[in-house]
């Protein structure tokens, strides 16, 4: 059963594609956390090795909950990681994930709208508490990399 389109063109089935473009970018994070938190080396990294652990438990509870709002739209969730890139060197890995969580917030703020308009309101505030999440990450990371946290853009 097809649902009709909304004025922005979003339609339940869309929904459900992006929200699994979503889950395997959870599933990147978690594979990409839990690599790098045990291969990070430099007292200056033991700090973020730690709260990278830390991150990939919270990747894993934003997976398992989208996989339920995905499962409860009548879609089946992805299994499929996106690929992860890894590197010997520390800085490369931290830009790896610093630049990665700034694309998962633009596209959650942006689900967020679409669920809103398609009136999937327990899906936008699942969504919100993972974005909390998401922007405490970015955080962490840039402030490992001793910058500013990046602009992750604003929702279309």
């Amino acid at each position: 059963m097809s649902t009709p389109e909304t004025k922005t063109g979003i339609t339940r089935e869309k929904l459900i594609e992006l929200l699994n473009e979503d889950l395997s970018r959870e599933y990147q994070a978690i594979i990409a956390y839990v690599n790098y938190s045990q291969v990070l080396k430099g007292a200056q990294y033991m700090n973020i090795a730690a709260e990278l652990e830390v991150h990939a438990g919270e990747e894993l509870q934003h997976a398992i909950k989208l996989a339920y709002q995905i499962d409860y739209l009548g879609g089946m969730p992805s299994v499929t990681p996106k690929p992860v890139k890894t590197s010997d060197k520390a800085t490369d890995m931290l830009r790896f994930d610093l630049e990665n969580e700034k694309e998962t917030i633009a596209n959650y703020r942006r689900r967020v709208k679409q669920a809103d308009e398609l009136n999937e309101f327990a899906l936008s505030e699942t969504l919100r508490q993972i974005l909390t999440d998401e922007q405490d990450h970015l955080v962490a990371l840039a402030t490992a990399l001793n910058e500013d946290p990046p602009d992750a853009g604003i929702a279309d």
